[in-house]
């Protein structure tokens, strides 16, 4: 075999390494971005640990095709960087999604979320989500919330009864 062979052989592997270990993949369409908005996008990015690279869409075809993934297929046209994200399922769409309101010139075009190919609506309602400690925040606060109102209620009875009740220390 030829080297050139060889090493579009191992471009494939790699790929595949890729999305076997990623959360989220995100396949934009970057044409018209100016250098030094592309250089904003890839710092961004890799604040938020989530790889960009520029792949040629016949070895990322093929590598989704040994994946299960040969439905990403129809998102690898024209010009296409994929942005992979092996932790945090939120932060690819979160960061490409602000990044293209800002930037007309980007494109999202679909991707892949915990190993279910989607499209563009579902990488937009994946960004619009809260943060991880948000989603925590609002289940805290739908936790507390029969205890806060028990307090409450307890409170309005002691006042009620015309004793005030004694503060106690734990």
């Amino acid at each position: 075999m030829s080297k050139a062979v060889e090493q579009k052989k191992l471009v494939v592997a790699d790929i595949v390494s890729k999305l076997d270990r990623s959360k989220t993949i995100v396949v934009a369409d970057y044409r018209g971005l100016t250098v030094k908005q592309t250089n904003e996008l890839r710092k961004e990015l890799r604040e938020a640990g989530v790889e960009l690279q520029v792949l040629k869409n016949t070895m990322t075809r093929r590598a989704s095709e040994q994946v299960g993934l040969s439905e990403l297929g129809e998102y690898l046209t024209g010009p296409s960087a994929v942005a992979f994200s092996y932790d945090d399922v939120v932060a690819p769409a979160r960061v490409l999604h602000k990044f293209a309101k800002d930037n007309k010139a980007l494109e999202i075009k679909g991707g892949v979320v915990e190993g279910k190919v989607v499209g563009l609506e579902d990488i937009e309602a994946l960004a619009e989500l809260p943060s991880r400690e948000g989603l925590l925040s609002m289940l805290l606060s739908v936790m507390q919330a029969p205890v806060r109102n028990f307090a409450l209620a307890v409170k309005a009875v002691a006042d009620k009864d015309g004793e005030a009740p004694e503060a106690t220390e734990a």
